[in-house]
């Protein structure tokens, strides 16, 4: 076991430990707080700690007594907790949004906001969660998902041969776009699947669907969870990738998306169904791939979705009149909501 993956699988030990849990469990420490969990270590840390601190401060602006909590490993997280009352998770990849975390907080009951640990579980494994909304009914971009196994030349020639170029490449457990490229051709295919396979492990190639790029959030908004408006995201690079979601000028985001009535709604109830599909509660964001006959692919279903000033969530908000720490707010309300259940 690699060191990377000795940290990632520590917050599991915790759960078992009977020298750590009655130390932080509740009762034990008095706690008044709020904490944003923030950071990890995963590829997206900056983005984390950018959602954070803009958590954070929304918190403070509504009046909580909030402390951003930044995580480098698993032994921050134990320490962490014991400051707290509740938890709101802003950790992207990684243990923070597969639902390790999520599942500590439920053992130690902390509340948090959000999906509990078997929707991230599901949205946070790509290939999972497509076979799930396909098996629903829900279209998905047809693709294969790289066995440890099997010779990478074998399986690009294969992809190939199902499903044409260009192809998309991505790792099977990342998110804000990360290890994600468009290839052209069978040697930029395997030269990819080489790097992003050393990198992050199991990948998925996909056939690259043309079309429209959308993003729906959904939210609880005290009348249920329901879809706020469609984001549409026009980047000025090949696709929307890493450095098109987060350098300035990169991408023209429209809000509500060019649709007419019928169709965004048709994508938003969409997106609801796969909200729903997975199990996620409270809020997510759904990305969406609109084919140029007009069928909407789900691409992928995201628990924790990005809160930084360039996040497609809060922007949706907005565009609904909500502000910032309104939706903050909101989507606190269900951590409540849940522990009065």
């Amino acid at each position: 076991m690699d060191d990377r993956s000795a940290r990632l699988s520590l917050p599991l030990l915790l759960l078992t430990s009977t020298s750590i849990l009655p130390c932080v469990g509740r009762g034990q420490v008095p706690k008044k707080r709020i904490g944003v969990l923030a950071g990890g270590d995963s590829p997206e840390r900056e983005v984390s700690l950018a959602s954070g601190a803009q958590v954070d401060k929304a918190l403070r602006t509504l009046g909580y007594d909030s402390v951003l909590l930044s995580i480098t490993t698993a032994d921050d997280i134990v320490p962490a907790l014991t400051e707290i009352d509740v938890a709101f998770n802003v950790l992207h990849g990684g243990a923070g949004e597969d639902g390790t975390i999520a599942l500590l907080l439920d053992v130690l009951e902390i509340p948090y906001p959000g999906s509990r640990p078997q929707a991230c579980a599901r949205a946070m494994d790509k290939d999972r969660t497509k076979d799930i909304l396909a098996r629903n009914g829900i279209a998905v971009p047809p693709g294969n998902v790289y066995a440890d196994k099997q010779e990478i030349s074998e399986f690009c020639t294969d992809a190939i041969s199902q499903y044409g170029l260009p192809l998309v490449i991505k790792p099977n457990n990342q998110g804000s776009s990360i290890g994600v490229h468009i290839v052209e051709s069978e040697a930029e295919l395997i030269a990819q699947a080489e790097v992003v396979v050393e990198r992050f492990g199991t990948f998925l190639v996909e056939k690259c669907i043309p079309g429209r790029e959308l993003t729906a959030a959904i939210l609880d908004t005290g009348n249920g969870e329901e879809p706020l408006p469609l984001v549409e995201i026009v980047s000025k690079l090949e696709f929307f990738n890493y450095s098109a979601k987060y350098t300035e000028g990169k991408t023209e985001f429209i809000v509500p998306a060019r649709l007419d009535e019928q169709l965004a709604e048709e994508v938003k109830q969409i997106s609801l169904a796969a909200h729903r599909t997975i199990g996620c509660s409270g809020y997510s964001r759904v990305d969406i791939r609109l084919a140029p006959n007009g069928t909407p692919h789900v691409l992928e279903v995201n628990t924790n979705p990005g809160m930084t000033p360039m996040s497609d969530l809060p922007r949706a908000a907005a565009a609904a009149g909500i502000d910032f720490p309104t939706l903050v707010q909101m989507m606190l309300q269900t951590a409540k909501q849940r522990r009065e259940k």
